[in-house]
């Protein structure tokens, strides 16, 4: 995916947002990943993992296209719970044995980058209300 320039480009749409483009990556990954899941877990841990990973991008997109810096705040926090709640589900399945040490190594440090600047969007926005 072409991750723009933020600092040079205006951001028109929320598929503009940095954030947002990692966070879908992230959730393409997670689909990826369950697909080799036993069948068995595809009601359990795999529907809640893509629930959880859907839901990050699905929340930043929401976010932004609402008018006030609070609600935008708000929707932002959502996404950043249902990272950590994938986070968790990472964890189980790594424990499980349904991914590899490796897998979820790469997993872990996407998340993190993710949290990461979903933190400095929120922080942002509380400033941009704060003004």
């Amino acid at each position: 995916m072409d991750i723009r320039d933020t600092k040079t480009e205006k951001i028109r749409s929320f598929k503009d947002l940095r954030a947002w483009q990692r966070a879908h990556d992230l959730a393409i990954q997670t689909y990826l990943l369950t697909k080799k899941f036993p069948k068995e877990e595809l009601f359990g841990i795999t529907n809640q993992m893509r629930r959880a990973a859907v839901s990050v991008p699905s929340n930043l997109a929401e976010g932004f296209s609402r008018k006030s810096s609070k609600e935008k705040t708000q929707f932002y926090a959502i996404s950043k719970g249902s990272l950590t709640e994938l986070e968790s589900q990472y964890l189980i399945s790594r424990d499980l044995g349904y991914v590899s040490g490796q897998e979820f190594a790469d997993i872990e440090g996407k998340i993190e980058q993710v949290g990461k600047i979903i933190t400095g969007l929120a922080k942002s926005t509380r400033i941009e209300r704060a003004l």
